[in-house]
């Protein structure tokens, strides 16, 4: 398949991080391969995930899987690139966790940061995790707004956690 499945080990790392903030949370699960990440969140106490994926394939993986966890009415799917997505998507949805997994080295996190920078998708204290190659610069943040709280890194890639900056940050 097309798609890298966060193994495991990182997906639980990753939870543990996260589960603070599950509870009740609207989540985004961006370039959403087979739906794990989005679908682990709602196990884990998420209130509803949106899923987004263009490819046909991942598209179908996707609702199978919510199908297979009972979760049609926790989750929404848009079968369609990122930004048109994201587009479709104001004044529907306030995200508290964005959570995006885009094709290395291609440039469409910084794509994808830059849309939400300006829109009305993010609360101020909305987390936005990155999983991207290692080493994937992020040194544009600060112009959009952003701060790189943390990065994690594991053996092939690393999780970059982004809020948008604070008063008290800039």
């Amino acid at each position: 398949m097309e798609t890298r499945p966060t193994t495991d080990r990182i997906k639980e790392t990753l939870f543990n991080i996260l589960q603070p903030d599950l509870p009740g949370s609207y989540f985004l699960d961006l370039f959403a391969g087979s739906g794990q990440i989005g679908l682990e969140a709602v196990s884990r106490g998420a209130a509803y995930a949106v899923f987004v994926d263009n490819r046909k394939k991942a598209v179908a993986c996707i609702e199978e899987n919510i199908r297979f966890t009972r979760m049609e009415r926790e989750t929404e799917v848009y079968a369609q690139e990122a930004l048109g997505a994201l587009r479709a998507m104001e004044g529907r949805y306030r995200f508290d966790i964005v959570f995006m997994d885009p094709p290395y080295g291609k440039g469409l996190e910084e794509e994808a940061l830059r849309y939400l920078a300006g829109s009305s998708l993010l609360k101020e204290e909305t987390l936005v995790l990155v999983e991207a190659a290692i080493g994937t610069d992020f040194g544009y943040l600060g112009e959009l707004g952003f701060v790189l709280e943390r990065e994690k890194i594991y053996k092939t890639n690393e999780h970059a956690f982004i809020r948008r900056r604070s008063d008290a940050q800039s």
